[in-house]
């Protein structure tokens, strides 16, 4: 899997990463002897599809044009299996959904969002899971679930100079 550390500038070939993550997913579930179904699949492919968070919504209307009779149970399925596989994450403050960078691992997400144009970019800092444990320990409060999302503007969308 293509490992991102930085945002895309507007000549990045998204079809290279599809390609590298269906692969992928098709390796991890392989070895977990799990079935990446064509509706997992599919899904998948649309997630990957741009940089930007996707919603279910949106995935729904997508997979309608493939197959008009899905429904949103499909579509939550697929998401479910995903997220099991740690194939996909979920952006907890925009309720969206994105390619996982990191799928060989298990990680807490770590996300910088562009409030402009949406693209973001998947960070595995270990001191930063360690340091919001340690306070959650020192606070009496037991970590069930973390993601980390910072909202900003990517170097695309800044200002330039005055």
């Amino acid at each position: 899997m293509q490992k991102i550390s930085s945002f895309y500038n507007k000549d990045h070939d998204h079809n290279s990463c599809v390609s590298v993550a269906l692969s992928t997913a098709n390796k991890i579930c392989s070895e977990h002897d799990v079935r990446f179904t064509p509706i997992r699949k599919k899904i998948l492919e649309l997630i990957w599809s741009s940089h930007e968070p996707v919603l279910a919504y949106d995935l729904l209307k997508a997979l309608r044009a493939d197959k008009s009779n899905a429904e949103p149970p499909t579509v939550y399925r697929a998401i479910d299996f995903l997220m099991q596989q740690n194939l996909i994450h979920r952006i907890e403050s925009l309720n969206a959904y994105v390619g996982c960078h990191y799928p060989e691992r298990a990680h807490i997400g770590q996300f910088l969002i562009c409030s402009d144009c949406n693209q973001f970019v998947e960070l595995t800092n270990s001191s930063i899971k360690q340091a919001i444990s340690r306070e959650a320990r020192k606070n009496g409060f037991k970590v069930d679930r973390q993601t980390v999302e910072i909202s900003g503007l990517c170097p695309q969308c800044q200002p330039g100079p005055g």
